[in-house]
This record gives structure tokens, C-alpha cells and sequence, in this order.
């Protein structure tokens, strides 16, 4: 019994090798192929344009872009498309639990793509958060030439002299609840607070991925900070496109790029630039298909020797566009090279070490700026990503520390299972001061899909609350949250983790100084309540939520669904 080539080698430069190859070759005349073009590579370009969220509306030109320096560096491209969830959109409601599951679906899509038409290498774009994480998941699961190409951020909106974006408009829901605003001053938020295409504006989950990107070098130096509307990012997009033809050449792959040395570059730049929670749970994911050895605790690691540099939202003052303006991602990760934070030997999407990319930018921010510290006045001197454990996350927990007067509260459990009824208790003033939320049932397999937060921090945000009251989830947090809260809490409730032992009353410590998160319960009670627990039935049986469900790992694995 003999193979069919294709399935030997199943890569397109392969498709003149034969006359077998002849059926296949014909239904590429079809599309106006011509002989020459069967010498050429052929270049995937993953375009996830759609109409549905500003984060990637403005993409459509950028896959363009890319197509012509794709076809001018001598390339084949073969567009195809992956879906988006908007966050944004979905928070606080049940199309929130798909927004990770669309990570898995986008890194299905590139991996189905790339691998079932023989493509000799692939540019992602994206926009919205989990276009990329899904995107690298799937090129490394590939693993032929890859760069990503982001789709940029937003510019900010304004009303009454202040800047707005997206976190602006959900915590001026709690200010209205309060009484702080106007019905008119919050309806005029919401209409200007996202004035066009792009991103959303802060060190949000978004711009904390593609800076990461940049710093694992799957990027090109620069495009994680440029704004969508502004024509660099097209260029950028081109150029990108004309880089990864070389990289065809020269046969530089995604796994040689993401290695522990690289991954802990880009932890290293999120935690300088006051990044998102959710970076955890990506890399975690990324990691694994990487097949590089990355655990949680590797991420405290990184957090304590690395400072917090950058002056950005949600905990500090300035957006994305500030950031670029006062020198990049390039310039943070020069400070930190410097400071022997970073290793420069890491190779990137261009063919040069991070060293060599780095060569030329000074060594120190520039005076005439405020957005990136010099080395030895830091915002802060460690990292904000803090990883908690206790009885309540054995397996580990995240909360972002940065911006708090006190990171450590002990305080009475409010107890909810699910986040539509603590809102609503947040807004009808039955929060107080004091008391920790416990928002549970929401992680991989008990939301399914481990839902975003934002509506319930934010309205603690605007009620004068975020530091007076804790909040912890099985859940994940948007990285526009700050405040006293931890997610990510492993084991989750549905899989029996103590979070589902929880009682109304119960005493909970946070304490982000000796990274604890706690229940103060004794253990012969907690095993009393474990003895009594039954899991919830699934809320789903079919479609991608169950399969989600039945498969995602633990959060403390990055909830992928290939962890066997």
C-alpha cells in the first residue's frame, strides 16, 4: 500500500512534484494562477475584519497592505478569515462566556487553514484580544513562518476636557448609580468614548498582548503601539509582509522565535508596561503550544525583579498613542536590556537578536516625556501581576496590585453565582465597604468560558469603592479592571475548587504583600461543606460552549482544551 505525497509532506512548494499534483494545480488556474506562480510561496494572510466591534473594522486595509508586499516580495497570498468576539459588546452579558472560547476557535481556524492548504507561511491580523493570543496559538501550532500583524489602537475620545475610552463609560454606570452623574453627562460619555476604529486605548488586554508580541520579536518593532486610523500602521502592515517573505527564505519559524528565554521577555515587558491579567492566561496557553515549559509561578518570578515603567491606564494616566509617541515598546524593552532584564540574544521575526533590533535606541526615556520612567524612578519598584495562594487558589490566583493605597483587606464574603445579580447589588448600594464579592461558577468550565468582569469593577470603581472593596472570581478580569481584585482562582468552583465552599459571611483575607488569598475557615468545617458539595449540572450540552466545557484545563494551565 503506498502514501499519497501529499499527505508526506503537505506543504504547497510541493504541488509541481508529480504528475499526481496535476488536479490540484488545476484548481489553482482557477483562481487566475499562471505557471510561474507554482514556484512561489505561498503566503496565508489570516484577516479578521469584520463589522462587528471597532477593535477590527479598520483592518480590511491592512490585509490589503499585506497582500501587495506579499505579492511584491514575490509571495502567493491566500486570504482567508477568522472570527472575533467585542468584549467590549459581550460584557455583562451570556455572549461575554464567548469570548475565550473564540481564542481556541481563531487558533483552530489559523491552524486548519495553514496546515489543510499546504501554506509556506501565514501573516495574522487581528484586532480585538483574543484575535491574538488565538492567532499565535495557532501559527506555533503550524509552526511555518509567521508574523502578526496588529490591527493598532484606538485614539481617545473627549467630553469636557477629559480623554475617554471604553473603561470611561463603564465606570461612569457606577457614578450615575451613585449619584455622581448626570443621565445627560453619562449618555454623552457612552456616544464619544470610542470615536473611531482601533483598539481599546489603555495597557488593556489588546495593547498588553500585541506589545508582547513585539517583545517576543513575532512583531515588528513599533506596530503594537500605532493607532489604526494613522497611515504608519499601514506601512507597518506592507512591511510586515515583505519580512515574512524573507523569513520564508530563510526558514525562521514561529517556534524558534517563542522559546522560555522570549516568553520571558514579553512577561518582562508586561509587567514594566502595567499590562493586563489576562496576559497570564495566554501566555500560559502560548506556552503550551510552544511546547515550552512555562507555569504560573514562573510569572511572579518575573514580577518581582522587573519594575513598573510605564504610566498607563487603567492604573495610571495615559493611553497606547502616548506611549508610542514617548518611544515604544523598543524603548521600554532598551531600559530593560540595559538593566539585564531581558535577554538580547533572543532571535526575531526579521532574522536579528533582540540585541541587534534594540542596537540603536538610547539607553534612557527621553526628558520631555512622562509615559516611560528611567530605571531608577519606576512607578513601582516591582512588577503588578501578583500571583495569590492559599486554601482559596492552591493552584494560584491573579490580581493586579499596581495603584492601590492598601493592597490587603480581610472582610465578610458576598456571595454570587453569577455576575448579572452582583451588579445589580453593587448598584442598589448593597455593597459596602469592607466586604469581599465572591463571583463564582465563572471559570473554563463552570461560565463556561470564564467571562470578564468589567461591569461589576467598574461600577465599584465608579461608586468610590474600588479599594474599599475586595472582589474575587473564578472569572477573569478586562484589562481595563483595576482595584482590590483577583481572578483566575484555581481550582474553579465547578471543578470543586473551595471558592464553591464558600459561605454568605465568611471571613476572606487578600493580602497582596505576602500574596495570599485566603478563607478563614477551619478545615474540618471546609470538609464538612466539601462532603456536602454536589457539581452543578452543565449549562450547556451542545455546541461550542459544551465542547469548551468538557475540555478546557484548568486556568492555571491557560484553559486550553489540548492539555491530555
Amino acid at each position: 500500500m503506498t502514501t499519497h505525497p501529499i499527505i508526506l509532506n503537505p506543504r504547497s512548494k510541493n504541488i509541481t512534484e508529480g504528475k499526481s499534483r496535476a488536479p490540484n494545480r488545476s484548481m489553482y488556474y482557477g483562481m487566475g494562477y499562471e505557471e510561474g506562480d507554482f514556484k512561489k510561496p505561498m503566503v496565508g494572510v489570516a484577516n479578521g475584519h469584520s463589522t462587528i466591534t471597532p477593535c477590527n473594522s479598520g483592518l480590511q486595509k491592512l490585509a490589503d497592505a499585506a497582500v501587495q508586499g506579499i505579492l511584491e516580495a514575490g509571495g502567493n497570498a491566500q486570504i482567508f478569515g477568522t472570527p472575533t468576539i467585542s468584549d467590549g459588546m459581550a460584557m455583562g452579558t451570556e455572549g461575554m462566556k464567548y469570548s475565550l472560547v473564540s481564542r481556541e476557535v481563531i487558533s483552530d481556524c489559523v491552524e486548519t487553514c495553514v496546515q489543510g492548504q499546504w501554506m509556506d507561511g501565514v501573516l495574522v491580523v487581528g484586532g480585538c484580544d483574543k484575535n491574538m493570543p488565538g492567532g499565535l496559538m495557532g501559527m506555533l501550532r503550524a509552526n511555518v513562518p509567521a508574523i502578526y500583524v496588529y490591527g493598532g489602537t484606538i485614539l481617545p475620545g473627549h467630553y469636557q476636557g477629559k480623554e475617554l475610552n471604553i473603561v470611561s463609560v463603564f465606570e461612569a454606570v457606577g457614578e450615575n448609580a451613585a449619584g455622581k452623574l448626570s443621565d445627560e453627562d453619562l449618555l454623552e460619555i457612552e456616544k464619544r468614548a470610542i470615536p473611531g476604529t482601533g483598539s481599546c486605548g489603555g495597557m488593556y488586554t489588546a495593547n498588553t498582548m500585541s506589545s508582547a508580541f513585539e517583545a517576543l520579536g513575532i512583531s515588528l518593532p513599533y506596530s503594537s503601539t500605532m493607532a489604526n486610523e494613522h497611515d504608519e500602521k499601514v506601512r507597518s502592515a506592507k512591511e510586515s509582509a515583505r519580512v515574512l517573505v524573507e523569513a520564508i527564505k530563510k526558514d525562521i519559524k514561529p517556534r524558534d522565535i517563542v522559546t522560555r528565554k522570549s516568553i520571558e521577555n514579553a512577561v518582562a515587558v508586561i509587567m514594566a508596561t502595567g499590562g493586563s491579567t489576562n496576559a497570564v492566561l495566554h501566555f500560559l496557553a502560548i506556552a503550551h503550544c510552544a511546547g515550552v515549559e512555562w507555569s504560573i509561578d514562573d510569572f511572579e518570578r518575573v514580577r518581582q525583579k522587573t519594575p513598573v515603567l510605564c504610566d498607563l491606564k487603567p492604573s495610571g494616566k495615559s493611553l497606547a498613542v502616548e506611549l508610542h509617541k514617548a518611544g515604544g515598546i523598543p524603548q521600554v524593552m532598551k531600559i530593560l536590556l540595559k538593566a539585564g532584564l531581558l535577554y538580547g540574544d533572543c532571535i526575531t521575526i526579521t532574522g536579528q537578536t533582540i540585541a541587534e533590533v534594540l542596537k540603536d535606541i538610547p539607553d534612557a526615556p527621553r526628558a520631555d516625556q512622562t509615559v516611560i520612567r528611567p530605571i531608577d524612578k519606576p512607578m513601582y519598584a516591582q512588577g503588578h501581576l501578583a500571583i495569590l495562594k492559599g486554601n482559596l487558589s492552591p493552584e494560584g490566583a491573579v490580581a493586579k496590585i499596581t495603584g492601590l493605597k492598601n493592597p490587603v483587606i480581610t472582610g465578610p464574603a458576598r456571595v454570587f453565582e453569577d455576575e448579572q445579580s452582583a451588579l445589580q447589588a453593587i448598584l442598589d448600594g448593597k455593597i459596602v465597604a469592607g466586604d469581599v464579592m465572591v463571583l463564582r461558577y465563572l471559570g473554563p468550565k463552570g461560565g463556561p468560558g470564564m467571562p470578564e468582569m468589567l461591569a461589576p469593577t467598574g461600577a465599584l470603581v465608579g461608586q468610590g469603592l474600588g479599594e474599599s472593596v475586595g472582589l474575587i472570581t473564578d472569572g477573569r478580569f478586562s484589562g481595563g479592571t483595576w482595584g482590590m481584585v483577583v481572578g483566575h482562582v484555581a481550582p474553579e468552583a465547578a471543578a470543586g475548587g473551595v471558592i464553591a465552599l464558600v459561605h454568605e459571611g465568611d471571613s476572606i483575607t487578600i493580602d497582596s504583600r505576602q500574596l495570599i488569598l485566603e478563607l478563614n475557615v477551619p478545615e474540618a468545617e471546609l470538609a464538612k461543606r466539601r462532603a456536602a458539595w454536589t457539581a452543578p449540572a452543565p449549562r450547556y450540552l451542545r455546541g461550542v460552549q459544551a465542547k469548551f466545557a468538557f475540555n478546557a484545563s484548568s486556568a492555571s494551565k491557560g484553559a486550553v482544551l489540548d492539555n491530555y
